[in-house]
């Protein structure tokens, strides 16, 4: 993967507020609290995670299931595998 584009990837999860968070919840049939929209923002912007890495990402939705619940955790995974899929990035993420 080209490194810029990661890099643009991972500056916008750290740029992510909550009320994104929310309201793609809201869009994509997530629910999310306030507070558990606060604690996801604050994690990603303190975390240096790279997404396009499997084992990263594994970490983040292991704290997402943390936060929320696992049942939450594994709507989240399944929506990123399926929009990876749909905009044809697949290859970006090992």
């Amino acid at each position: 993967m080209n490194s810029f584009v990661q890099q643009m990837i991972q500056k916008k999860l750290k740029q992510v507020h909550p009320s994104d968070l929310l309201d793609y919840g809201e869009e994509y049939g997530i629910p999310l609290t306030e507070q558990q929209a606060k604690q996801i923002s604050a994690y990603l912007k303190n975390t240096n995670l790279n997404p396009t890495n499997e084992k990263d990402r594994m970490q983040f939705f292991k704290k997402l299931a943390q936060i929320t619940d696992i049942k939450t955790a594994q709507k989240a995974q399944k929506l990123f595998n399926q929009l990876i899929k749909d905009y044809g990035v697949q290859s970006w993420f090992d």
